[in-house]
Order: structure tokens, then C-alpha cells, then sequence
């Protein structure tokens, strides 16, 4: 790699894009944002440690949603604190090592939203179509199996991506975006054949929203016909597709806004940040109605993993 860093144009204290804000305002957005970031970070921290210390929800059903606020810090706190320490400082330098890990970090985490996702859509779908067969089917083993094969098949793709980022000889030294990102870093290069950079890239997002989407699909509508009854159960179904849908919403509006020309710069880079910040700071509330879901069955004796095939022979 250290031969494609040769040029002598390319320093690896690189200049990153900021936002224009007015002297004024920059305290308050400055605050708006820490507040957003301590928010995400406390309510999530709650559903971790909620997780780990009460007994009644070691449960495999809980080991994948434990994954997702995981994964919503590592997005929030790879993407916002550096955005908000450069608007209060007024800089807008990164070390090219940071930023590639900042880079690498962001993707892992919007890579993995979907996989985790249409995993917790499997669990769901086994534990309320198939509630006696549930703790055979949904072993502690298959269960972390399940988690190890969307952070591995997340991971192995985004590796894969930067390794052919990293192969482009780099001539450039600035970051086009408040955040480093793979676009931002190939646009570091001196130019080459992007092409299979391209195709892979279209790859990984088509495979990684067709996979997620169809299982989803299928789940949700199986639970959905299986408990149209079952009000709690609904609801839960119900703000888990709504997480879904949020995140291919934002996703979508951060793409879009990078192709209209008349949007703003401003409105472009808060667009492309919205990717890190809106779900880390709403996923908790789809936590927290889990849990509490759950615990509302415990509160009526209502184990949806429980066999109660003894208690129907009496």
C-alpha cells in the first residue's frame, strides 16, 4: 500500500470539507449535536446494560438485538464527534490513517443495519409462527451462529471494498465530504480504471438490500397473517418494519440529494450524515419496545419460547 502513497502531491494530513456556518451559530449547532450524540449514546447504553444485567432477558431472542444497539455506536460515535469537534474548532484537517478508519468504520456499520435486521425478522418470524418449536429451532448456538454470519459476511465485504480502494495510487489531498467515506477516499486518486470499483460496489449494494429485503418480506408477512390478532405482538412487528423502512428512507435521501445539482452543499453533507444519526438516535425506541413486549408476556406467564405441550395433554 505504502507504494500507492509514493506521489509527492499526496500528504497524509489531509483537508476535509466543512460546513459553511455563520460565527453566530456555531455554538448552537455545535450543542444541537452533542446533545443528539449524548442522547443516542446514553439510550442505547441503556438497552446494553438492560441486556446484560437482568437474568429474564438472557434469552436468545435477545442476543441479536443486543448486536443493534452495538452497532448504532459504532455508527453515531464513528461518524458525528469528529464532524462536531472540527464545526467548534473551526478545522478541517484528518490524519489519511483516521480518516480510512472512520471510512471503514461507517460503512461496516450501514452495511450491517440490514443484515441485523433481517436477522431479528427470522427470529421474530420463528418465535411468534412457530412459539412451541422456537427454543429447539432458535438454539444459543444457531442464534450467535446467525449473528457471527451478518458481522462476518458485513465485514468480508466491506474488506474486499477497501482493499480496492486501497490499490489506486494517491495523488489528491482533500476529502470531498465532512466525513470520510470510500467515494471520498477514491477521489484521492489520480484517476485509473474505477471500473471494477464500480461493478462492486453496485454488487454489494444490490446483494446486501435484495437479501434483506426478500427475507423480510417473507417474515413480516408471515407474522402479520400468523398474529393480525395479537395487538403487542403487532406493534413490535410494526416499529421493527418502521426501523426498515427509516433506514432505507434516509439512505435514500442521502443518495438522492448528491444527484440534484440545485441542493445546497450544506444540504448535501447533513443528508449524507442523517445515514449515522437519525437511526442510532430512533433504534432505541424499537429496543425498548421489545423489551418491554417481553416483559409484558413474563408479567402474564406467556413464554413465546416456552413448550406447553405438557400443560395440552392434561
Amino acid at each position: 500500500m505504502a507504494g500507492n502513497l509514493s506521489n509527492p502531491t499526496f500528504t497524509f494530513h489531509l483537508k476535509i470539507a466543512k460546513f459553511d456556518i455563520h460565527p453566530k451559530a456555531i455554538y448552537p449547532v455545535f450543542l444541537a449535536g452533542a446533545l443528539i450524540y449524548v442522547f443516542s449514546v446514553v439510550c442505547n447504553g441503556i438497552i446494553l446494560g438492560l441486556i446484560i444485567t437482568q437474568r429474564s432477558l438472557h434469552k436468545p431472542m435477545f442476543y441479536i438485538l443486543f448486536s443493534l444497539p452495538l452497532t448504532d455506536l459504532i455508527g453515531i460515535t464513528g461518524g458525528l464527534p469528529r464532524v462536531l469537534v472540527g464545526i467548534l474548532t473551526e478545522t478541517n484537517y484528518v490524519y489519511y490513517p483516521t480518516c480510512v478508519l472512520q471510512a471503514f468504520l461507517l460503512h461496516l456499520y450501514a452495511d450491517s443495519i440490514p443484515f441485523l435486521l433481517a436477522a431479528m425478522s427470522v427470529d421474530w418470524y420463528i418465535a411468534i409462527c412457530n412459539p412451541l418449536r422456537y427454543n429447539s429451532i432458535m438454539t444459543p448456538c444457531k442464534i450467535c451462529g446467525i449473528i457471527v454470519l451478518a458481522w462476518g459476511l458485513d465485514f468480508v465485504l466491506i474488506l474486499v471494498l477497501f482493499s480496492l480502494q486501497s490499490r489506486m495510487v494517491k495523488c489528491k489531498s482533500f476529502i470531498t465530504n465532512v466525513y470520510c467515506d470510500n467515494p471520498s477516499l477514491l477521489l484521492l486518486s489520480c484517476g485509473g480504471d474505477w471500473t471494477v470499483n464500480n461493478i462492486y460496489g453496485l454488487f454489494i449494494t444490490a446483494f446486501m438490500q435484495m437479501s434483506s429485503i426478500s427475507i423480510q418480506l417473507f417474515s413480516y408477512t408471515q407474522i402479520l397473517i400468523t398474529c393480525i390478532k395479537e395487538t403487542h405482538a403487532l406493534n413490535t412487528c410494526i416499529a421493527q418494519i418502521a426501523t426498515f423502512f427509516l433506514f432505507e428512507t434516509v439512505t435514500t435521501i442521502a443518495i438522492m440529494s448528491f444527484q440534484i445539482p440545485s441542493i445546497s452543499s450544506n444540504a448535501q453533507k447533513i443528508c449524507g450524515l442523517m445515514i449515522y444519526t437519525v437511526l442510532p438516535t430512533v433504534n432505541p425506541v424499537q429496543g425498548h419496545i421489545r423489551i418491554a413486549f417481553f416483559l409484558d408476556l413474563k408479567k402474564h406467564k406467556v413464554n413465546p419460547g416456552k413448550n406447553t405441550s405438557a400443560k395440552n395433554r392434561k
